[in-house]
């Protein structure tokens, strides 16, 4: 590098390309020479300094001396202060003032260890004084004037060139700068610190003396004050048990069911409790799957009657104090009209008991074509899912195996189209069963399906009708049960139903003539049936208080080559709907169209049962959750007609196969098939409150 002996001019551009910009001019006297004449004669007698080109320095930077001047604050100007090794003698003695006029790389190095923040710039005009001593500024240009510094492995470092952040490892014993002194504890600093500690101790103290204290003093105040302490001054103050959240049921029973009809005497003779009630009387509640702990509002088109509806859940709603079923004509998936079902399916089910809906039917009682229903069915079977239902609607058999449970009855005169009962008691070992040993269906119980009855035939005189039935397989011959064992307690209004049946099930029925007032909201009625299961149980239909007929087990005892059809001994499940098809009645288009949009109005739900009743979808004996579980396609499919279609065969049985049958369960085979679920669906007490 070429030197310039202007102390004040720049280097070259040939030899630093950037040079850095000059200090101000306010300081370059400071850097001036103290002898320029001196310097002079020193670098004509050097050719490094003598060269107009760059060179090369061959001799190894040496550091500087320190004249005196100690590397630290503390040390003294004595020569025994000084630790560095002796300079060349030709240095000094060319440069007697060089460490005055010119910094050395180590004062530069230790100047530039100023910069103490990893973001600073090496170009800051600080005023810090360097820890080596020096107390002038430094920027490169004064190293690129004196020195040609290249990396060698001869550039020389020494213990006593510390940088300046080595104060922190090596603190000056002598500096009182870094000492703590009572003017900086009140700084922001300080208050920070001491705030902290404060905050910390404080805390400590509140957790382990203020708070057991505090617990203490509360427990002792509500000892002797149990009734509540200062309730009267303090709104908020709870000195009584309350439910938490009264818009959400938490029993069986509904809180706005009047106690005068909690119980009822059984047509038994025995005394039936309220296990179960729905008034809806809130507003606004909806029935979609999930919205409701015991219904849902179905969304799908029932095919099984050919309806000529879609059921949507939109349909299904409360209001006014009722639950509606409303019937327009919308069109939607490709059907003129929409309505609404509600099923209780596989959420509330319940085994003997009475069941009593309170109703005002839709439409006209004059007027025929509607076909409202409030039903239940066996939960093995899910209502509109065809696949469910195949051989096991409307069976309700005894646990023995004959023709009975076989395709057709085994009867070649067309009594019966049924496939054949899929869950007889004499399933083969090891077969798809819910409870091997026992007759498993899906039985239906009608308390109304509302029609039209005419007084004066053809078509005069119409009036509302019900008919209340119980649907069962396999068939007596030509459908007639024993009428010996069936009782209609007024003539006036009840008569034996024409109709018994068909291919696809024996209807034990009865027709009842309804009142035209009780139509549209102007007026409810309640309808009911009670039931005891088993081959000795029975069935008593209401309309209001008053009984209407009755059939027990022994008008469908056995006859001929069929065996005993029992009173349905599976958890039955809820279901009110409001459709229209020409399955079930005439239909008089003309006359319905005024009529629309039409509603179905249910007032309550209520159950009732005695001790042996049971309010559980799986009573002993007879579970469905867990066969449901196993089986989700059809369950969840309604486009499947058939068992096979998805995916599973009828299970064989002894009677029609070669195989060894599975005898009853054991208790303890059949608390393992019992699934957990049933605790919850359980009645854990007659009321809804805790």
């Amino acid at each position: 590098m070429s030197h310039n002996t202007n102390p004040t001019s720049h280097p070259s551009t040939t030899s630093n390309p950037h040079p850095l910009p000059p200090a101000p001019s306010s300081r370059q006297t400071s850097r001036s020479f103290a002898q320029p004449s001196a310097l002079r004669t020193a670098l004509s007698r050097s050719a490094v300094y003598s060269s107009q080109g760059p060179t090369e320095s061959a001799e190894r930077l040496l550091p500087p001396s320190t004249n005196g001047r100690g590397r630290f604050r503390d040390e003294s100007a004595s020569p025994s202060a000084s630790r560095s090794p002796s300079r060349s003698p030709m240095r000094n003695a060319a440069f007697p003032t060089m460490s005055d006029s010119r910094r050395s790389s180590w004062s530069i190095e230790s100047g530039d260890s100023r910069l103490q923040s990893p973001f600073a710039s090496p170009f800051d005009d600080s005023r810090a004084p360097s820890r080596a001593g020096s107390d002038e500024d430094v920027n490169t240009q004064t190293v690129s004037e004196k020195y040609n510094i290249l990396p060698s492995a001869g550039l020389l470092l020494f213990p006593e060139d510390v940088e300046k952040d080595d104060y922190m490892h090596n603190p000056d014993p002598n500096d009182k700068d870094g000492r703590l002194s009572c003017s900086e504890m009140w700084s922001k600093r300080g208050m920070v610190n001491l705030g902290g500690l404060l905050f910390i101790t404080i805390g400590i103290l509140v957790l382990f003396i203020g708070y057991p204290i505090l617990t203490f003093v509360q427990k002792a105040i509500k000892d002797a004050h149990p009734e509540g302490y200062n309730c009267e001054a303090d709104p908020m103050c709870l000195n009584e048990k309350f439910p938490l959240f009264k818009n959400i049921r938490t029993g069986l029973v509904d809180p706005d069911t009047p106690d005068s009809v909690k119980s009822r005497t059984g047509d038994n003779g025995k005394k039936q409790t309220l296990v179960f009630s729905d008034e809806f009387n809130d507003a606004g509640r909806t029935f979609y799957d999930g919205d409701d702990p015991f219904f849902q509002a179905m969304d799908f088109w029932y095919g099984v009657t050919v309806n000529l509806e879609w059921y949507d859940p939109d349909a299904v709603v409360t209001s006014d104090g009722v639950l509606n079923l409303k019937f327009d004509a919308f069109a939607n998936h490709d059907l003129n009209y929409r309505s609404g079902m509600l099923q209780s399916w596989n959420k509330l089910c319940f085994k003997g008991g009475y069941l009593e809906a309170s109703i005002s039917l839709p439409g006209r009682g004059d007027t025929i074509g509607f076909w409202p229903g409030f039903w239940s069915m066996g939960n093995l079977g899910r209502p509109g899912y065809a696949a469910t239902t195949d051989g096991m609607w409307p069976y309700s058999y005894h646990d023995k195996c004959d023709p009975g449970i076989t395709p057709n009855q085994s009867d070649p005169d067309g009594l019966s189209y049924l496939p054949g009962m899929r869950l007889p008691a004499c399933t083969c070992s090891n077969a798809d069963h819910p409870s091997p040993g026992n007759s498993r269906s899906a039985p239906e119980i009608d308390a109304i399906e509302a029609s039209v009855e005419y007084l004066t035939p053809p078509l005069q005189n119409a009036i509302g009708s019900a008919s209340q039935s119980f649907q069962v397989a396999p068939f007596d011959v030509f459908w007639q049960p024993n009428a010996d064992w069936m009782e209609i307690y007024d003539h006036s209004i009840a008569k034996a139903n024409a109709y018994q049946g068909g291919v696809y099930q024996e209807a034990v029925s009865a027709l009842v003539a309804l009142n035209n007032d009780w139509y549209n909201g102007n007026a409810y009625q309640t309808y009911a049936f009670e039931y005891e299961p088993g081959g000795d149980g029975y069935i008593t239909w209401y309309v209001g208080d008053d009984k209407t007929w009755k059939v027990t087990g022994n008008a469908l005892g056995p006859n001929g080559n069929i065996g005993q059809r029992v009173i349905s001994q599976e958890p039955m499940s809820i279901i009110a709907n409001f459709g229209m098809s020409d399955s079930f009645s005439a239909l008089n288009l003309t006359g319905l169209m005024p009529l629309l949009p039409a509603t179905m109005r249910i007032d309550y739900i209520r159950i009732y049962q005695d001790e042996d009743g049971e309010l559980t979808c799986d009573p002993a004996g007879y579970p469905t959750t867990q066969y449901i579980a196993e089986h989700p396609v059809p369950y969840a499919n309604q486009n499947m007609t058939h068992w096979e279609q998805a995916g599973f065969d009828f299970p064989q049985n002894s009677f029609m196969h070669n195989c060894k049958a599975d005898t009853k369960m054991n208790k303890r085979e059949e608390e393992r098939r019992m699934p957990v679920v049933k605790r919850s669906r359980q009645a854990p007490t007659r009321h809804w409150w805790e």
